[in-house]
């Protein structure tokens, strides 16, 4: 699955856009460098139902921004993705 499918997915399922959630780890301080990542997927975890790989795709998000390795982008792997910037406003808008 690629990055970019694991954040619609984390749409489908909350509700929230990747970018919506962002603010809202952002508002709590999970962008501290000083949070670790087990924090960030307990709260996923406890507030919205979401497992370790999907929270581990916004745990990146949080830690890192929206860029992703080129090595992901136009691979034949099973998490290529189409661009190294993952696309955060939501599906509809994409």
């Amino acid at each position: 699955m690629s990055f970019q499918a694991y954040l619609d997915a984390i749409e489908n399922k909350t509700g929230l856009t990747p970018r919506q959630l962002l603010n809202i780890a952002t508002s709590r301080g999970y962008d501290d460098p000083a949070v670790k990542a087990g924090v960030i997927l307990e709260w996923l975890k406890s507030d919205y139902g979401l497992g370790r790989g999907h929270g581990m795709a916004l745990v990146h998000v949080i830690k890192k921004g929206p860029t992703i390795d080129a090595k992901h982008v136009g691979s034949t792997g099973s998490h290529r993705d189409e661009s190294e910037t993952l696309w955060l406003d939501g599906q509809a808008t994409r």
